[in-house]
């Protein structure tokens, strides 16, 4: 094990209030799998090395493992020990991402193929939104996003075509370059110089339709998953984006924690 992930570990552990003390050892490990001091196919300290450097139980210590187990973030090899998963699970929608960040694998962001940019009246559904009236122009651009070779998601995003503030500047037409291989909020986040927020994401489950369904390869009955996402700038609705995701995309992640 790496001297940085060894004095990481070796820190000793506080239970939160309201807290169980192996939320905070899992919490611990996790971090140091997801910030790669613990890399991905390496084995991780036997459960008494852990429970003498953190100072806690071996108990406590079992338990945290079982739950990092359960979460995909750890696997365990019988009779050799533990080790960290060689592909970890997403870090899920409790993040302002692009799409093809959300439903890709770590480092390789899913396919964008785009199958319409186009000017239009704002819905009322869209315009509040994006901060608009209803008829107001906006910008539509759908896609579907592509992982191994599978189309898992039909994606439809909105932004106003009016003249808009960012930061301190004057209001000006946002000026979006679609390069054809990036999701609205993605070319939106290159062009503002850091990612929109804070946001909203809403989940609802609903029928494909006939429309999506040949997009998606899917049976117009077929469930999907609708992932409805409000995006602010400046305090001011932004952005809207509607994914319907299909069971092919395999399971999401909310990260939860204990109230602070």
């Amino acid at each position: 094990m790496h001297q940085d992930a060894a004095r990481f570990l070796s820190q000793p552990v506080a239970a939160q209030p309201g807290a169980p003390l192996r939320v905070a050892v899992y919490s611990r490990i996790a971090e140091a799998i997801r910030n790669g001091l613990l890399t991905p196919g390496s084995m991780i300290p036997t459960e008494t090395e852990l429970g003498t450097d953190m100072k806690v139980s071996r108990t406590v210590v079992r338990e945290a493992l079982m739950l990092l187990e359960e979460d995909g973030l750890i696997r365990a090899r019988r009779g050799v020990g533990r080790f960290v998963s060689d592909t970890l699970p997403r870090i899920g929608i409790e993040r302002i991402q692009p799409f093809e960040d959300v439903l890709g694998r770590p480092g390789q962001p899913a396919e964008v193929k785009r199958t319409q940019v186009v000017r239009q009246a704002a819905s009322e559904f869209v315009a509040p939104g994006i901060g608009v009236e209803p008829g107001t122009d906006c910008w539509l651009w759908e896609s579907v996003l592509i992982r191994d070779g599978e189309a898992i998601a039909h994606l439809q995003e909105n932004v106003t075509a009016q003249p808009v503030s960012v930061g301190k500047g004057a209001a000006a037409p946002l000026e979006i370059e679609d390069d054809g291989g990036a999701t609205l909020l993605a070319t939106l986040n290159k062009q503002l110089g850091r990612p929109a927020g804070p946001g909203e994401c809403q989940i609802s489950l609903s029928q494909v339709g006939p429309s999506r369904a040949k997009l998606l390869d899917l049976r117009p009955s077929d469930p999907v998953l609708v992932l409805t996402q409000y995006v602010r700038n400046g305090n001011r609705p932004f952005y809207l984006a509607k994914c319907l995701v299909s069971a092919r995309a395999g399971h999401l992640s909310v990260m939860q924690q204990f109230p602070s």
